[in-house]
């Protein structure tokens, strides 16, 4: 049976990645004088997703580590389905016309998602969850059950890696120059597992109230990793 406590877990996660997928449209800069080689820039500009995207992340640890990895793919794969659903809405509101030309040109441009962007999107949460959970779940058994701060950015930092690697090469190669994505990449990647590291006590809170209370603390031994296996 489904607990209270997991469905608010997972209602989070989801609701984390959508709203990081709508503002993400905004690119914004850390305020830092970067660094400039070349075509090299450190820090490179980022989305405004940033500010929330990688709670998504912490939420999913808190999925693998108290309820397993079969528990979290299955959440992964509603996520996707639910982001899926909400571009599919902004896509057809975005196909009737606006009572203002205005109003129409400034929905196209905040969700009016290209086709190139949806797949470097969808393809990068993909990705990164999904290599995220496995590692965590993994890591829990070797370490058997502790340091449970080395799953949580270890994971992230295999996860937010692929993710923004994915995502970049998807979304801007053959656009912008290898040494500028390559800078981007590397603004994401250590901006999203910084993330994760503050926000490491709060895991670490969550994780043991869930424990305690759900009375569940699962290991993958004998688990399928393999992602598509969404009914077991």
């Amino acid at each position: 049976m489904i607990s209270q406590r997991f469905l608010v877990i997972a209602a989070l996660f989801i609701t984390c990645l959508i709203t990081a997928n709508i503002i993400a449209v905004k690119l914004i800069t850390l305020g830092i004088q970067p660094i400039r080689h070349g075509g090299f820039q450190f820090p490179g500009p980022i989305p405004a997703a940033i500010v929330i995207f990688p709670i998504s992340y912490i939420f999913g640890d808190i999925l693998t580590e108290v309820y397993g990895y079969r528990q979290a793919r299955k959440v992964i794969w509603l996520g996707f389905l639910c982001n899926l659903i909400a571009v599919f809405a902004f896509w057809v509101a975005g196909r009737i016309p606006a009572l203002d030309s205005g109003v129409q040109n400034a929905y196209e441009r905040i969700l009016g998602y290209t086709p190139r962007l949806l797949m470097a999107s969808f393809s990068a949460y993909l990705v990164g969850e999904f290599a995220n959970s496995f590692v965590l779940a993994k890591m829990k058994i070797m370490t058997k059950g502790r340091f449970l701060w080395s799953r949580t950015i270890g994971s992230t930092l295999v996860g937010q890696g692929l993710d923004a690697t994915v995502f970049i090469i998807i979304a801007f190669g053959g656009t912008l120059s290898w040494p500028l994505i390559v800078g981007i990449i590397l603004t994401h990647w250590l901006v999203k597992t910084g993330y994760e590291v503050v926000a490491t006590p709060f895991t670490y809170m969550v994780v043991n109230f869930l424990k305690r209370k759900e009375g569940v603390d699962t290991y993958d031994h004998g688990t399928n990793f393999n992602p598509f296996l969404v009914t077991r």
